[in-house]
């Protein structure tokens, strides 16, 4: 799959039919752990300026262009018939997933991440919206540090179950780390750093109109939404994402 580079970062230069397609062919035939994000400004900032997690997301296998500024960079070095005409929306994402194995049993789904009451309200909202899609199993890990032998039990449940659609929602950037770091001991299958894809499609957390997130202006959204919480990382990494792409068009570097 094509990918371009957005501030040193490789964005798949795909749409939903594309993503899900890839998905589900290494999800049906894991001799291993793959690796997916729906990576937004904030995580495309991060990965620059902290080289940790710079090196976290190196080990990711197909990283989408889930922010409509990283659609824009990669439009810009894609001849005119190719370019994307949408994004990549973790959120979205995960319903086309789910809609793409609903019915097919071999596709086995592992929710892992949030509060218990999180994720009993996001299967039944799959469960009606999906009722063919088999959610095999979901788990809550215990918030703050994890006891001794967390990560051994974790993998047994996913193994145990035979999930190979795997669903991290620990929040940014814990989850990549954590997919990251134990990637070559995880079970096989298709693991997805999810965010706020949990919280949106449980009702917990209010999703902007679709109009607001193709101006790409989700974040002034959920600024508005939460404004304690997210002021200090969108006023920080938009403004490094500008100043990075600003900088390597300056110095002559794609994206």
């Amino acid at each position: 799959m094509k990918s371009v580079s957005v501030i040193g970062m490789p964005v798949a230069a795909t749409d939903y039919a594309g993503a899900v397609g890839w998905i589900l062919e290494k999800a049906g035939g894991a001799d291993r752990a793959y690796a997916v994000e729906a990576a937004n400004t904030h995580v495309a900032a991060l990965a620059r300026s902290d080289r940790e997690f710079g090196s976290a997301m190196d080990r990711f296998d197909l990283i989408t262009p889930d922010g409509m500024p990283l659609v824009w960079t990669v439009n810009k070095a894609l001849p005119v018939g190719d370019r994307l005409r949408d994004r990549v929306y973790g959120p979205t994402l995960m319903l086309e997933t789910f809609r793409a194995t609903d019915g097919r049993p071999e596709f086995r789904h592992f929710l892992f991440g949030g509060r218990e009451t999180t994720l009993e309200r996001l299967e039944e909202v799959f469960a009606e919206r999906f009722p063919g899609a088999v959610i095999a199993g979901s788990y809550s890990p215990p918030f703050g540090d994890w006891p001794e032998g967390e990560f051994g039990r974790v993998c047994e449940m996913i193994r145990a179950c035979g999930a190979n659609l795997v669903w991290v929602g620990l929040g940014c950037p814990k989850q990549e780390r954590w997919i990251a770091e134990n990637k070559d001991n995880l079970p096989p299958g298709v693991y997805f750093g999810i965010g706020a894809a949990f919280a949106f499609h449980a009702g917990e957390v209010r999703q902007a109109p679709a109009s607001v997130q193709k101006l790409g202006m989700e974040w002034l959204y959920r600024l508005c939404m939460e404004p304690r919480r997210l002021f200090r990382r969108y006023l920080t990494y938009n403004s490094l994402f500008l100043y990075y792409s600003v900088r390597d068009r300056l110095m002559g570097k794609s994206g």
